[in-house]
């Protein structure tokens, strides 16, 4: 049985398998079946991009906050996972304690899915590394410059990276980082084929004046991405225009972020599979259709990232 609780769970090779399976047809794998979706953190990303990729495999997807399964307190984790084992084939949740997740998983009664806790992300970083194919043709070898916190998001983004032979570079404030990180925003930047923030305060974390005034000078604006010209900006939403960044950047040519939202669907969709037991298929021998594959994928949604991409979709 495959868990997916973080990008440590996953080697080189599931990583090439999961992005593969995002950019082919989805099989109906969940036709007629459940996948249990556990809110304890609301998002509107999250929530859309795995009810949409549930139904795209077949799959009927439920929508669970705590006060209706007591996980913990009216019930214990073991009964809870065992009564959704017997209606879904994955349990997706998205929770504030990573343990939660280690639990339910140590039980074995399903696929267990983090669809982000406080120490990682693995479905943003897979829609993160699949929208850095797209733009930059290549992974091995792409530098990815995140200017924040050290938090779940950059943890699972600097893991991915890893496995797929990236480098990554961080520049946060002192005491927000990581062991190694720099605090030289535009050291961290040079070179970089991608550019990538996050809000200062997550979601129900505690804001200050100190914390505000600690990260004002990591603000990702055009002065900044000026260093790195052939960079593609990234954010993993919701923003706050003004403050980690300005908008002339996160609503220019050069973001990237409505691609990476909508690769959240289709990431998804490729973890469920890799979960499953699917494996991607072999190459058509398609050339042209093989690199058109991407642009097509987004195609669907009928939208592109910016006005000025149009004309020059990747």
């Amino acid at each position: 049985m495959k868990h997916l609780l973080s990008m440590a769970d996953l080697g080189a090779a599931d990583v090439e398998a999961i992005l593969a399976l995002s950019e082919q047809p989805a099989p109906r794998v969940l036709q007629d079946k459940g996948v249990a979706l556990y809110f304890e953190k609301p998002s509107a990303r999250t929530r859309n991009s795995m009810e949409l990729a549930t139904a795209q495999l077949g799959g009927h997807p439920v929508y669970l906050q705590p006060a209706e399964l007591g996980i913990g307190s009216r019930e214990s984790v073991e009964d809870v996972t065992r009564t959704l084992a017997c209606y879904h084939s994955i349990i997706a949740a998205r929770v504030f304690d990573h343990g939660l997740l280690q639990e339910m998983a140590a039980v074995n009664a399903a696929p267990v899915l983090n669809m982000l806790s406080g120490t990682d992300h693995p479905l943003q970083a897979l829609a993160d590394l699949l929208t850095m194919k797209q733009l930059t043709g290549r992974l091995e070898g792409a530098r990815v410059a995140f200017i924040g916190e050290g938090n779940n998001v950059s943890r699972s983004l600097a893991q991915a990276c890893a496995l797929v032979g990236a480098e990554f570079v961080i520049a946060s404030p002192a005491g927000y980082g990581f062991e190694g990180s720099t605090n030289d925003p535009a050291e961290a930047v040079k070179g970089a084929d991608v550019v990538y923030t996050d809000v200062w305060v997550s979601m129900g974390g505690e804001e200050s004046a100190e914390r505000r005034a600690a990260f004002e000078p990591f603000q990702v604006d055009e002065a900044l991405m000026a260093l790195a010209p052939d960079a593609w900006f990234m954010h993993c939403l919701p923003a706050r225009r003004g403050e980690e960044v300005t908008a002339p950047v996160i609503d220019g040519p050069r973001s990237a972020v409505w691609r990476q939202a909508e690769n959240r669907m289709h990431t998804a969709r490729g973890a469920m599979l890799w979960m499953m037991g699917v494996t991607p298929q072999s190459g058509s021998g398609n050339e042209q259709e093989e690199a058109e594959g991407s642009t097509r994928l987004f195609g669907r949604a009928g939208h592109v990232d910016h006005p000025q991409m149009a004309a020059d979709r990747i």
